[in-house]
C-alpha cells in the first residue's frame, strides 16, 4: 500500500539540492509492518537505486542528483535506514522485501535499470535472478561479490564486532535526522555474516540473471590501509570479481581508486559509468 504523497519545489531535494527542471515527488510505501520513505524524479529511462547497509538517501544525494539528469530514478530507505521506520528484525530476506515493495508499487514505463550499493547490490541481484524480465540491466556498486573466503572470520570476529559497535554508537548522533541508522551493533554483525553466506553462493543467482551485467568496484575495500588483514581482504575482494568473471566474461567491470565509499566520493564516475552503460531510453549517444 502507498500513502502521503508530496511534492517538492522543482530542482530540489531532501537536501536542497538542484537537481534539474522536473518535481521530486515523495511518497510512502507500507509493508510488513514497516514504512519505506521513496523519491522519485528526474526525466529518461527508469532507474531504481537500492542503497546499502548504514547508507540513506541523504547519504547518496549527489549520486541520485547526478542519476536523475539522464534517468527517471526512484530510490529509498531500507528498513531501519533514514526516514523508514525501524522493524522487528533485519535480516537479507526482509530488505529483499523491501525492494521487491518499492519495485510492485512505483509505476514505471518501462523496465528499470537496478543500480545497487554494498548490500543493495547483493538484492537487486537476487531480485533479478528471482524475476525474469524485471529489470533492463543491473549495475552492481561494491557487492554482489562472489568472494573465495567470508569477511568475517572467527579470528576476526570479536574486531569485527567491537567495529560495528562503534558505528551503532556513532549512529546515535544521527538519530532523528535522514542519516540515522537504527540498527544496533550486533545486528550489523549479524547482518555481514548473512552476507557471508549469501555471498558464497551467488554465482548461481548470475547464472539466471539475462540482462545486462555491469560491475563498479573499489580498488581498495579497506582503504588502503597496509595491514595484513587488509591485505588479505583487499585480496579476497580481487579475487571474487576474477571468479566471477572465469564464469561470466560479458560482465563489465570497472575499477576505481577508491574504498567501499565510493558511491558518496566517486558520485560523478558511478553516474558517467551508468549513463555509458543505461543511457537514454530515446536513442541518443550518452
Amino acid at each position: 500500500m502507498t500513502t502521503k504523497t508530496n511534492a517538492e519545489p522543482a530542482g530540489s531535494d531532501a537536501d536542497g539540492e538542484r537537481t534539474g527542471p522536473d518535481t521530486v515527488r515523495h511518497f510512502t510505501i507500507h509493508h510488513d509492518g514497516v514504512a519505506i520513505p521513496v523519491s522519485r524524479g528526474g526525466r529518461g529511462r527508469p532507474l531504481v537505486l537500492c542503497p546499502g547497509l548504514s547508507s540513506t538517501q541523504a547519504d547518496l544525494h549527489e549520486l541520485i542528483a547526478l542519476l536523475r539528469q539522464d534517468h527517471d530514478v526512484v530510490a529509498f530507505d531500507l528498513r531501519g535506514h533514514g526516514f523508514a521506520s525501524a522493524a522487528d528484525e533485519y535480516t537479507f530476506d526482509a530488505f529483499l522485501g523491501d525492494l521487491a515493495a518499492v519495485l510492485a508499487e512505483v509505476d514505471l514505463a518501462s523496465e528499470p535499470v537496478l543500480v545497487g550499493y554494498s548490500l543493495g547490490a547483493d538484492l537487486v541481484v537476487h531480485h533479478a535472478s528471482e524475476h525474469s524480465g524485471s529489470a533492463a540491466g543491473l549495475v552492481l556498486v561494491d557487492g554482489a561479490n562472489p568472494v573465495p573466503e567470508p569477511f568475517v572470520t572467527g579470528a576476526d570476529l570479536e574486531d569485527f564486532r567491537a567495529m560495528w559497535e562503534d558505528l551503532a554508537t556513532a549512529n546515535g548522533d544521527r538519530l532523528g535526522t535522514a542519516r540515522q541508522v537504527s540498527l544496533t551493533g550486533k545486528e550489523i554483525l549479524d547482518l555481514n555474516i548473512e552476507i557471508d553466506a549469501v555471498r558464497s553462493a551467488v554465482l548461481d543467482r548470475y547464472r539466471r540473471i539475462d540482462r545486462p551485467v555491469s560491475m563498479v568496484m573499489s580498488a581498495s575495500i579497506t582503504g588502503g590501509d597496509t595491514g595484513g588483514r587488509a591485505r588479505r581482504l583487499d585480496r579476497n575482494w580481487r579475487a571474487g570479481v576474477e571468479r566471477l568473471l572465469r564464469e561470466q566474461p560479458h560482465i563489465s567491470v570497472t575499477w576505481l581508486d577508491a574504498d567501499h565509499g565510493l558511491a558518496v566520493t566517486h558520485a560523478p564516475d558511478i553516474a558517467r559509468i551508468v549513463r555509458n552503460a543505461h543511457g537514454p531510453a530515446d536513442g541518443t549517444t550518452p
